[in-house]
């Protein structure tokens, strides 16, 4: 028998390029900050890296650590030197102004048909390369356009709807529209998030007003590549069914356009969503799989490693994801060639060659969320995680080598030496029973069983502790049950991936060879979306928290960097850096830190919601009200979720947790759309409502109440609420009045505070505006009633509040005309300043008893 090699003792691994990627990354940061003129930058890296240069003979350690600060002062030179890319043509952006249009242009980016009811929809991007109205105007600019197919009387419509493939070129008539942001503190940039895939405006068209020119316009190779994709799809959906079709869409190719937003957030809530869209794992799963296929073909290291990049390369370049796989790509590049020069292999080394070239490419790259939970996720498993391992789990697995080979004993350490020989006992007991062959291999399987979830419990939880800043900061999550459910994922997505690339690879040459591969990856989809959506769709799952202030971002930031450096120590310092590191995550996730307020005072704040009403009061003492919750009527066929997407992210970038209560003034999609989602999020102790309890619209939101164990507050007229501090008043509505509107059956609150008062009066129209005139309104601040509409704010009600401060609550552009002019006119005419959300964004009153003062957010 051959003697086996001794056993291979981990050593500490150098990493210099990880601390050139984190010093040029620092200087990025700070020069997008902090601008000073170039030659400022030029100068210092000079001067550090001549020193660098002087002590590399002398000081090895100085001369490195000088040389990062040459590094870091290049990355602030980068950043502010940097060329911007060419933006897409602002000149068509003249013609936003709710004229229709006549655009030629072509397709770039292509869609999918959704159907909804009996309309049909299509969303794509196109370039124009005219437009008229009155003049004609030759212009290249980026447009997302939205194809619906209009139906009379909600029939299915005559008219077909085509769908646009990338290089056709289209004449439609349409309205344009810039893009615009939510503008409130924490909203999502969606201008800028277009205007980086070179999108200046927005368009919808009627499929009937869509004529199809003949002609390509594009590139080739573009062309080639949607072909590519577009085949492989149709291959998805011919070998699965249409359910395990939409996730292999998504998890195999990157197509997630037929992913509906309950899956999405399930997936989100479960801590799984890393492997429903196509990411680093998914593609490192693929390369190994690939490239130990290849060493299984006899190929040598050399082919193996350089079929595997160059099918890696290929499939980002079909997936087009963008910068996550490109930077598994290289990635993996890195590694097998770090492999072939038989040089010590360094997860760190190959991510930060990785970052450092990106970000060298393109620094603006550094501030996406993608590329930094990619970055950290592999600092977090080679940083942390392998350490761990090194030091606990993976000598015992390497102890499972040879077992029958005492020679091989004397390489390993004592532990492991008495974990061998009382696996070797225990397979003694068993011969008598089974032989000498059996009892010995099974053992060691199930002992390579065991360490292997024992592996990846520790991965887990590194991972779960090192996500949870990030998380918190980008999606107002704790991944309560990451771990359990990554436990199932991991594994079945590890299964689901070569299955999947295998049944999609036989399919081009017969399905029926597809079958045995794609029942394979279909089992493993099912196993991932069953446990996503058991987990997912458990309250426990779903822990919201509030944007991490800069003082725990740093107090995160560092106790990762101190884990990283200790783990390697000895066992009680590193003890204590992990100790540090699980803590910081303890209290990003769990410890409530106070939220911004005024103490005081009595805040009411208008948030923009678009076409809609949202407000938040903060009592003198605290206590926080949500006064409805905007919405968005059912004609729109948007998954935007109001009250997830946009008032939700203000709350916490204002570090609330909780509410103490909601109130809807009345049930109208554009108050009560957003409320279920904040009520999930906030968990309020009382939901106040003035309306008919029995009214359909409102069902839906009481049974959500009553699973939360939220106590439903019926007020009518004449209540008085005492709320942390203040009076809460209730003018309307009124049990003695009957409308038929049921705007009048708005909830109207009057709310005091010393001297100073605030009315808001939800969409409250003449007649019990009317009503409440006769109630001694007076107030410093209105909310105008009903977005500014000509059916409220009445001359008779506006003299009686007299207010000197107006807020109205309006989306831009609306199809409604509000605010109309002659309210506008009203309200100048009394010398009330007013405020509008669509123009001023998210707009704060607070009213300390005496005075009244107005703040605007800055959003730039």
């Amino acid at each position: 028998m051959n003697t086996p090699p001794p056993a291979r003792r981990p050593r500490a691994q150098r990493q210099p390029l990880l601390w050139a990627a984190l010093a040029f990354a620092a200087g990025l940061a700070v020069g997008q900050q902090a601008w000073r003129p170039p030659t400022w930058w030029l100068a210092a890296f000079l001067v550090f890296a001549g020193s660098a240069i002087f002590f590399s003979c002398r000081r090895a350690r100085s001369a490195f650590l000088i040389s990062l600060g040459a590094v870091f002062f290049l990355g602030a030179l980068t950043i502010q030197v940097r060329h911007p890319a060419r933006p897409s043509d602002s000149a068509i952006l003249q013609f936003s102004d709710g004229r229709e249009v006549m655009v030629t242009a072509h397709v770039t980016a292509e869609g999918n048909i959704r159907e909804q009811g009996p309309d049909a929809r299509q969303r794509f991007d196109v370039e124009t390369e005219r437009v008229e109205s009155g003049k004609s105007l030759e212009v290249r600019s980026g447009i997302r356009l939205s194809l619906f197919s209009r139906s009379a009387n909600r029939e299915p419509s005559t008219v077909p709807m085509h769908l646009f493939r990338y290089g056709e070129r289209l004449r439609f008539a349409a309205k344009l529209n810039a893009p615009r942001n939510y503008r409130n503190p924490g909203a999502f940039d969606y201008q800028g998030y277009l205007a980086e895939n070179g999108i200046v405006a927005l368009a919808s068209a009627d499929i009937a007003k869509v004529e199809i020119l003949p002609g390509f316009s594009g590139s080739r190779a573009e062309l080639w590549r949607t072909r590519i994709h577009d085949s492989i799809i149709d291959k998805i959906h011919a070998v699965w069914p249409a359910e395990q079709a939409v996730l292999m869409d998504a998890m195999v190719i990157g197509e997630d356009a037929f992913l509906n937003r309950h899956t999405r957030m399930d997936f989100q809530r479960s801590g799984t969503y890393h492997v429903l869209v196509v990411s680093g794992m998914n593609v490192t799963i693929l390369a190994l799989f690939v490239f130990y296929t290849l060493r299984q073909l006899r190929l040598n290291d050399l082919l193996a490693a350089a079929l595997t990049v160059a099918l890696v390369a290929g499939y980002a370049l079909v997936t087009n994801v963008g910068s996550p796989v490109w930077r598994a790509a290289l990635m993996l590049a890195v590694y097998f060639g770090a492999r072939l020069l038989y040089r010590e292999k360094s997860m760190l080394n190959a991510i930060g060659t990785a970052a450092l070239a990106i970000t060298v490419v393109n620094p603006l790259v550094l501030f996406g969320a993608s590329f930094q939970l990619t970055f950290l996720c592999v600092w977090l498993v080679a940083g942390v995680g392998v350490p761990i391992l090194e030091r606990t789990i993976e000598p015992f697995s390497r102890g499972l080598r040879y077992l029958r080979v005492t020679a091989y004993d004397f390489s390993l350490p004592p532990k492991v030496v008495q974990f061998r020989l009382d696996l070797r006992m225990i397979a003694g007991r068993l011969e008598r029973f089974f032989g000498e062959k059996i009892p010995l291999p099974t053992i060691a399987v199930a002992a390579r069983f065991g360490l292997g979830f024992c592996q990846l419990i520790v991965i887990s939880l590194v991972m779960q502790a090192g996500l949870a800043l990030p998380m918190a900061y980008y999606f107002h999550r704790a991944t309560t049950l990451a771990l359990p459910a990554n436990m199932v994922v991991v594994p079945l997505t590890e299964l689901l991936m070569p299955a999947a690339a295998l049944a999609v690879g036989l399919s081009y040459v017969s399905v029926s060879l597809a079958k045995t591969p794609a029942w394979i990856a279909g089992w493993a989809a099912v196993g991932i979306a069953g446990t996503v959506h058991r987990l997912g769709g458990l309250e426990l799952a779903d822990v919201r928290v509030p944007t991490p202030g800069l003082a725990l971002i740093l107090a995160g930031s560092i106790a990762l960097a101190v884990a990283m450096i200790m783990v390697r120590r000895r066992p009680l310092v590193a003890i204590a850096g992990l100790s540090a590191f699980a803590l910081s995550a303890f209290f990003i996730c769990v410890v409530p830190f106070p939220p911004q307020v005024r103490a005081g005072a009595l805040e009411v704040t208008a948030i923009d919601v678009g076409q809609g009403d949202s407000l938040l009061v903060v009592s003198p003492r605290g206590r926080a009200m949500l006064v409805d919750a905007g919405g968005l009527p059912w004609w729109t066929h948007s998954e935007l979720d109001i009250g997830e997407d946009v008032v939700s992210p203000y709350l916490w970038s204002r570090g609330f947790r909780g509410l103490d209560t909601l109130a809807l003034t009345h049930p109208h999609a554009d108050h009560i759309g957003g409320m279920a989602a904040v009520m999930a999020s906030f968990h309020p102790r009382e939901l106040w409502i003035g309306n008919d309890l029995s009214a359909p619209e409102l069902q839906p939101l009481l049974r959500k109440a009553h699973e939360l164990g939220v106590k439903v507050v019926q007020l009518r007229a004449g209540d008085v609420q005492q709320f942390g501090g203040m009076a809460v008043r209730i003018l309307a509505p009124d049990p003695a009045a009957f409308s038929r509107r049921q705007n009048d059956e708005s909830l109207v609150m009057k709310l005091t505070y010393g001297k100073t008062s605030a009315l808001l009066e939800g969409d409250a129209e003449k007649a019990s505006e009317l009503q409440i005139a006769n109630e001694q309104p007076q107030a410093d601040l209105l909310k105008v009633g009903h977005h500014g509409s000509a059916t409220s704010t009445i001359p008779q009600f506006l003299a009686a509040v007299h207010p000197r401060f107006a807020v109205i609550s309006v989306g831009a552009r609306n199809i409604y005309g509000h605010p109309r002019e002659e309210v506008l006119a009203r309200l100048e005419n009394s010398e009330v300043a007013t405020a509008r959300t669509d123009l001023d964004g998210a707009t704060t009153y607070y009213l300390d008893g005496k005075t009244v003062t107005i703040s605007v957010p800055d959003l730039h």
